[in-house]
C-alpha cells in the first residue's frame, strides 16, 4: 500500500469516525441515550490515534516540512479536516509514489527513518506492534478519563 492510499484511507476514516462521535454527542444530550458518547467517541480515539501514527510515518517518509507535519496532525482535531488536508498534500506531490525507506528504498540516515524502514520492511511485525502500542495508549487515555476532566 501506497502512503497515498494509505493516507487517503485514514484521513476518510477520522471523517466518518467525527460523525459517529457527533451522532454519538447528539444521541447522549438530545435522546438521553448515555451509550452513545462511548461507543462513537472509543472508535474515533482510536482511528484518531491511528491517524497520527500514520501522519508522523509519512511526515517522515516523505520528508514533510516540519510545518506541514504539525498542520497534518492539527487536521485530526478539526472535525472533517483531514481529508482536505490530505487534499492538499496530494495536490502538492506530498504523498507521490512508494515508500521512500521501505524494501529496496534509501538507506535511512536517522533514529526515525530506521525505526520506519523498519517497519516498512516488516509489515505484519510492524501492524502489530502499532495496534499493541496504540491499544495501549488507548487504554491509558480511556483509565484517564474524559479529556473534559483531564484539567479539573
Amino acid at each position: 500500500m501506497t502512503p497515498r492510499t494509505l493516507y487517503l484511507r485514514l484521513a476518510l476514516a477520522e471523517m466518518v469516525t467525527w460523525t459517529l462521535l457527533i451522532l454519538g454527542m447528539i444521541g447522549k444530550y438530545a435522546f438521553g441515550l448515555e451509550w452513545a458518547t462511548t461507543v462513537g467517541g472509543s472508535i474515533h480515539g482510536f482511528v484518531f490515534l491511528c491517524y497520527a501514527v500514520t501522519t508522523v510515518a509519512v511526515w517522515i517518509d516523505k520528508r514533510w516540512p516540519f510545518g506541514t507535519g504539525v498542520l497534518g496532525l492539527a487536521s485530526a482535531i478539526i472535525p472533517y479536516a483531514t481529508y482536505p488536508f490530505e487534499r492538499s498534500v496530494q495536490r502538492r506531490g506530498l504523498l507521490a509514489g512508494p515508500w521512500r525507506l521501505g524494501k529496496d528504498g534509501e538507506s535511512p540516515r536517522s533514529l526515525p527513518e530506521r525505526l520506519l524502514a523498519t517497519a516498512l520492511r516488516s509489515p505484519i511485525l510492524a501492524l502489530i506492534v502499532t495496534v499493541i502500542v496504540v491499544a495501549i495508549v488507548f487504554t491509558l487515555l480511556l483509565v484517564a478519563g474524559k479529556p473534559t476532566e483531564w484539567f479539573s
